[in-house]
């Protein structure tokens, strides 16, 4: 009997060997690469992090900080809207200004009188002066002439507090200066922001209330080469660049726009924690248009090769 138990189990341990390097010799294929890896369009072309960002004569993007601090009341606008000049953005709570504007105009009123009543008894003294020297003294002239003057610098100075008012009054209802697209809108009714932006309880960081771009028909990309490669660029009158979409097989011809020329620092633009904090990169702003077979937005990340047009290799990694 237990001869019997052996050999099954023998049997038994032959069988699951035979099973297990049967599966063992199996080769899984691999699954196919969801795009074609990026290649160096260039036989000497230079590697560039780049970020999309709206075509701007100068800067990056159009932030908006109100000039005054208060209680945001109304948003005129939201993510993605197509403005124009002087569309309004926002308003913020404006009850103070509002009664100081009511008291100066009351203030207006009141030197107004004043002014009429000095001018009036000025008026009359000198034409009893006029009528009769010795009955009014060249003193009481005077004075009479000096309130008139003094009610009138009154009434100026009234009718400039309540222009200033005015004036501080549109800080609390701001438009647009420009035509353009909202990229973002960082606030909502009934939150407080100041003039250094929003405060966002995610980031714990302030930032603008929002941000403006332009109409999008084209873009701009922000280049980032970092310092060693830098006297490796070709002239830029003979710089030829392509970008490249992560995550697709999309090849997009750049258009040179202008070099800043000041190396600055590296910045994280994935937000990453691992960039070295003492590499220094010179940015070079690049134009395209956007094809109407691809969707692009401002802030996303791209790869950018940059070379001289005499350069470019002869195969051609992407269609």
């Amino acid at each position: 009997m237990l001869n019997r138990v052996v050999i099954i189990l023998a049997i038994i341990g032959v069988l699951t060997g035979l099973g297990a390097a049967y599966l063992m010799s199996i080769k899984n294929t691999p699954l196919p690469p969801a795009y074609t890896p990026i290649a160096n369009p260039f036989h000497d072309g230079i590697y560039a992090n780049g970020i999309i960002e709206t075509t701007q004569h100068s800067g990056e993007n159009t932030n908006i900080y109100p000039e005054v601090s208060g209680t945001i009341t109304r948003i005129f606008v939201k993510d993605g809207d197509l403005i124009q000049k002087g569309t309004p953005l926002f308003d913020l709570e404006d009850s103070i200004q509002q009664s100081n504007l009511l008291s100066q105009q009351a203030q207006i009123k009141s030197a107004k009188a004043q002014y009429k009543l000095a001018n009036d008894s000025y008026l009359k003294v000198l034409h009893a002066w006029q009528l009769n020297h010795d009955a009014i003294s060249q003193d009481g002239l005077d004075n009479a002439r000096n309130s008139t003057d003094l009610a009138a610098a009154n009434l100026e100075v009234a009718e400039q507090q309540y222009q200033g008012t005015l004036n501080l009054l549109k800080k609390y209802h701001v438009t647009a200066l420009s035509d353009g697209k909202v990229l973002t809108v960082n606030a909502a009714v009934g939150g407080f922001v100041s003039t250094q932006g929003v405060y966002d309880s995610y980031t714990q960081q302030y930032q603008p209330l929002m941000i403006l771009g332009n109409n999008i028909k084209k873009l701009s990309v922000r280049s980032f080469i970092d310092e060693i490669l830098i006297a490796k660029l070709p002239s830029p009158d003979n710089f030829k660049a392509y970008m490249y979409i992560r995550g697709t097989n999309y090849k997009i011809p750049l258009e040179f726009n202008r070099i800043l020329p000041l190396v600055t620092p590296k910045i994280e633009l994935s937000n990453q924690r691992t960039e070295r904090v003492d590499v220094r990169v010179l940015p070079i702003i690049f134009t395209f248009t956007v094809p109407q077979h691809i969707t692009l937005y401002p802030g996303q990340l791209v790869d950018v090769y940059i070379g001289a047009s005499s350069d470019e290799a002869t195969h051609t990694p992407h269609p």
